[in-house]
């Protein structure tokens, strides 16, 4: 079990460090709206990270923490994205909102017992058996999957 425990605090760490390489690569890019052609521009990828952070998987952790059993709802973020996007929005607020939604998030997670880490929910599309973990795993990965898309932007 120690080596889970050992998992679980690198988990932690590299959730919170993805937070802020995703933040410093925004902050990199230049102009934010710039578009190479493909999809999202920068702005559109920051307020994407951080609504699926906060409405999806953040919400995710935050009711396995406190429910037994959650029961989670499917989430288009396209659909949001249409009916929500605001391109007015300052990209700093967006970033700040991402790395405060992490950041509170780890210190809740910190020290968690055991079994909590293994408490399950349930989700229409991914099955039964979904633990805190996993979602924690999810919201990490997402991160940096979108971390790699703004790499991508900066980089053309």
């Amino acid at each position: 079990m120690k080596e889970l425990s050992e998992y679980r605090e690198r988990l932690l760490n590299r959730f919170h460090e993805a937070a802020r390489e995703f933040r410093a690569a925004c902050e990199a890019s230049g102009d934010p709206f710039a578009r190479d052609g493909s999809g999202w521009n920068l702005h559109q990828i920051a307020s994407h990270t951080r609504d699926v952070q906060r409405l999806v998987y953040g919400a995710r952790v935050r009711r396995t923490l406190l429910e037994d059993n959650p029961q989670f709802e499917a989430f288009d973020a396209d659909e949001w994205m249409a009916a929500y996007y605001n391109p007015q929005e300052p990209l700093a607020g967006i970033l700040n909102e991402l790395t405060q939604d992490v950041d509170e998030l780890c210190a809740a997670l910190s020290g968690t017992p055991r079994e909590v880490w293994s408490r399950q929910g349930s989700h229409p599309e991914l099955g039964r058996g979904l633990t805190l973990q996993f979602w924690v795993e999810r919201s990490l990965a997402h991160i940096k999957e979108h971390l790699l898309d703004v790499k991508k932007l900066k980089g053309n």
